[in-house]
């Protein structure tokens, strides 16, 4: 291939979503064009059977960026070649996926709103073919979305308002460090280090200097002199590179008392807090900030809850969902036109992996003061809004068209939200049940 060739592909790779996908998406599509049966109009679901062990809630992220992706799901040349070449698909296929463009509608929880074991998250409705080759598409984008903001939600949480900062980009894949950004940014994380998610999603970057730029240089004064020199007095000075109290009073008298901020990256973190806040106020920097870092997690963050500390940089953990890299998420059909053109349910009946069939609605019951109670998830008429109660599903998509896009400030806004109205319980950190109940209604 040649290069200007190879830049095509990729750049081309780049703008279609099509090829993002697992290899039976398209077997199924061929075997149900064959037999005639591939316009049938069916209803797929998303939702998590169960959630992560031990978590009390879920929450719904990445729905903005699965809307992009659903524009840019297209098989222009590249992706029909590849295809052809490696012989996944016949001739009549591929004509067939020329021409796609999804024409259904799409339904979903508003991103940055919690959820719970049944909740319908998304609700996609097309013919066969053109909504069962969205499956992995789906899922991949919610799955990785969601848990890292459920990890991000846990976190925030366990801080009691004091910032949390995203740092993870250099313990996952380049692109999942964006997104992982901007879902935690969703689920109330204050900003990241990663400077491509602030392009494109416009959330505050935050950074300064790692340890390697404290060694470039003879000692610790020389380092944090060049760092003030270009960056102010208002920056965040790595103290812990040798003996942490040294480097705080070397900090304070390159700096000032007007230093903005001291970074702990190591050691025993609420005695290194404890210490380093009281020789900051001793040496007159009391405004002086106290960040750390350190392979936090929630359960960290929240034993630091005593300690002087004023913001916490979270990487790995983070990343990788706390513990639960992917929120459980399936995609499954519920509903199908039957042979006289009516809509009739679906389910799969194998053990622990059972379903639901039919279309559903989702309403979060609450109390006169807006606390919720349970989550009902319905098949059949929906209810009458009451006023307590809060229907859950969106139009996100219609007739093929992007509906329901919105800013990231909206889905954050959301969740804090959607978190306040559940029970107190749900924001504990001990093990423990689903936040609230789900219910099934039928109405008919």
């Amino acid at each position: 291939m040649t290069p200007a060739r190879a830049q095509a592909h990729t750049s081309a790779a780049v703008a279609s979503t099509a090829l993002l996908t697992d290899h039976y998406e398209l077997t199924m599509l061929e075997a149900a064009l064959r037999s005639g049966d591939a316009q049938r109009r069916c209803v797929f679901e998303v939702f998590a059977r169960r959630l992560p062990e031990g978590r009390r809630y879920g929450v719904v992220a990445g729905t903005g960026r699965l809307l992009e992706a659903l524009q840019r799901f297209v098989f222009e040349d590249d992706e029909l070649v590849a295809l052809e070449e490696a012989g996944v698909v016949g001739a009549e296929t591929l004509r067939w996926l020329s021409g796609y463009r999804f024409t259904g509608d799409v339904w979903g929880y508003g991103e940055g709103e919690t959820y719970l074991p049944g909740s319908p998250l998304l609700v996609v409705e097309g013919t066969f073919a053109e909504a069962v080759i969205l499956e992995t598409l789906v899922l991949s984008v919610l799955n990785h979305d969601c848990a890292i903001a459920a990890a991000a939600s846990r976190m925030t949480t366990a801080a009691h308002g004091r910032p949390c900062l995203e740092m993870g980009s250099r313990r996952t894949h380049e692109e999942s460090a964006v997104a992982a950004a901007r879902a935690a940014y969703v689920a109330g994380f204050a900003g990241t280090s990663n400077l491509e998610a602030g392009r494109r999603y416009d959330i505050p970057t935050i950074g300064t200097a790692a340890h390697a730029f404290t060694l470039l240089y003879d000692d610790e004064r020389a380092a944090f002199t060049a760092q003030v020199a270009s960056l102010g007095t208002g920056t965040t000075l790595l103290v812990d590179t040798y003996d942490v109290m040294a480097g705080v009073r070397t900090a304070v008298e390159v700096a000032g008392t007007g230093l903005g901020a001291v970074r702990l990256d190591s050691g025993d973190l609420l005695e290194l807090a404890t210490s380093v806040r009281a020789l900051l106020d001793e040496l007159g920097a009391t405004k002086t900030r106290i960040v750390v870092t350190s392979d936090l997690d929630e359960y960290a963050i929240a034993a630091l809850a005593a300690a002087p500390v004023d913001s916490y940089g979270v990487g790995t953990s983070l990343v990788t969902g706390s513990g639960a890299p992917a929120a459980g998420l399936v995609y499954k059909l519920v509903a199908r036109e039957g042979a006289d053109g009516e809509m009739v349910g679906v389910a799969k009946r194998s053990p622990d992996k059972a379903s639901v069939g039919g279309r559903k609605w989702a309403m979060r019951r609450r109390t006169t003061d807006g606390v919720a109670q349970a989550e009902v998830v319905g098949i059949g008429h929906e209810p009458i809004d009451d006023g307590d109660d809060r229907m859950l599903l969106l139009p996100l998509v219609e007739h093929g068209t992007a509906v329901g896009a919105e800013p990231l400030a909206a889905a954050r806004d959301r969740h804090a939200a959607s978190l306040a109205e559940l029970p107190a319980t749900a924001r504990q950190l001990s093990r423990g049940e689903p936040a609230i109940p789900t219910l099934l209604e039928r109405r008919y």
